[in-house]
């Protein structure tokens, strides 16, 4: 969706439920009813925004980030070289798997990029062995080296 498209549908309370929900998601018993409350609205009122936000593809995500490493788990950054004529049938198959996240295509030799995200770091591997053996494609796997916070806030 274009920004300027984006930025016509929105009316000032779904500017203010997304700028709200990137400055923080209350840890309590209800979350949602506080962030209504903060902002004028009923729990149900914030569910349903937030529901269409999606719905409509406003917002494409919507849920916390982890730091698997201290769950036990482990992150990659991974790119495949995928032949333009094949690049919508790689992505379907290779989005279809829970452990990926994030796919952008890109212009350059490495052409999809994507973050795969599994509950041990040998299951790496094996996602990794999964793709090359459904695609016939090899994945390269840049794993992380240094984290780095990046406090992006973008506002409605």
């Amino acid at each position: 969706m274009r920004l300027e498209t984006v930025a016509a549908c929105l009316d000032e309370t779904d500017r203010a439920l997304i700028n709200a929900l990137q400055q923080g998601f209350p840890l309590c018993d209800e979350p949602f009813a506080a962030v209504g409350a903060a902002l004028g609205l009923s729990e149900e009122a914030v569910l349903h925004r937030l529901s269409d936000l999606l719905a409509r593809g406003v917002l494409t995500r919507f849920g916390p980030l982890f730091q698997i490493e201290k769950l036990g788990g482990a992150f990659v950054l991974a790119a495949m070289r995928v032949p333009a004529e094949d690049y919508d049938r790689i992505a379907e198959l290779v989005n279809a798997l829970p452990e990926v996240a994030h796919n952008y295509r890109r212009e350059h030799a490495f052409n999809m990029w994507f973050v795969l995200a599994t509950e041990t770091p040998e299951r790496i591997a094996d996602v990794i062995a999964y793709i090359e053996s459904i695609t016939g494609l090899k994945v390269y796997a840049f794993p992380k080296e240094r984290e780095y916070f990046v406090g992006l806030k973008l506002d409605a």
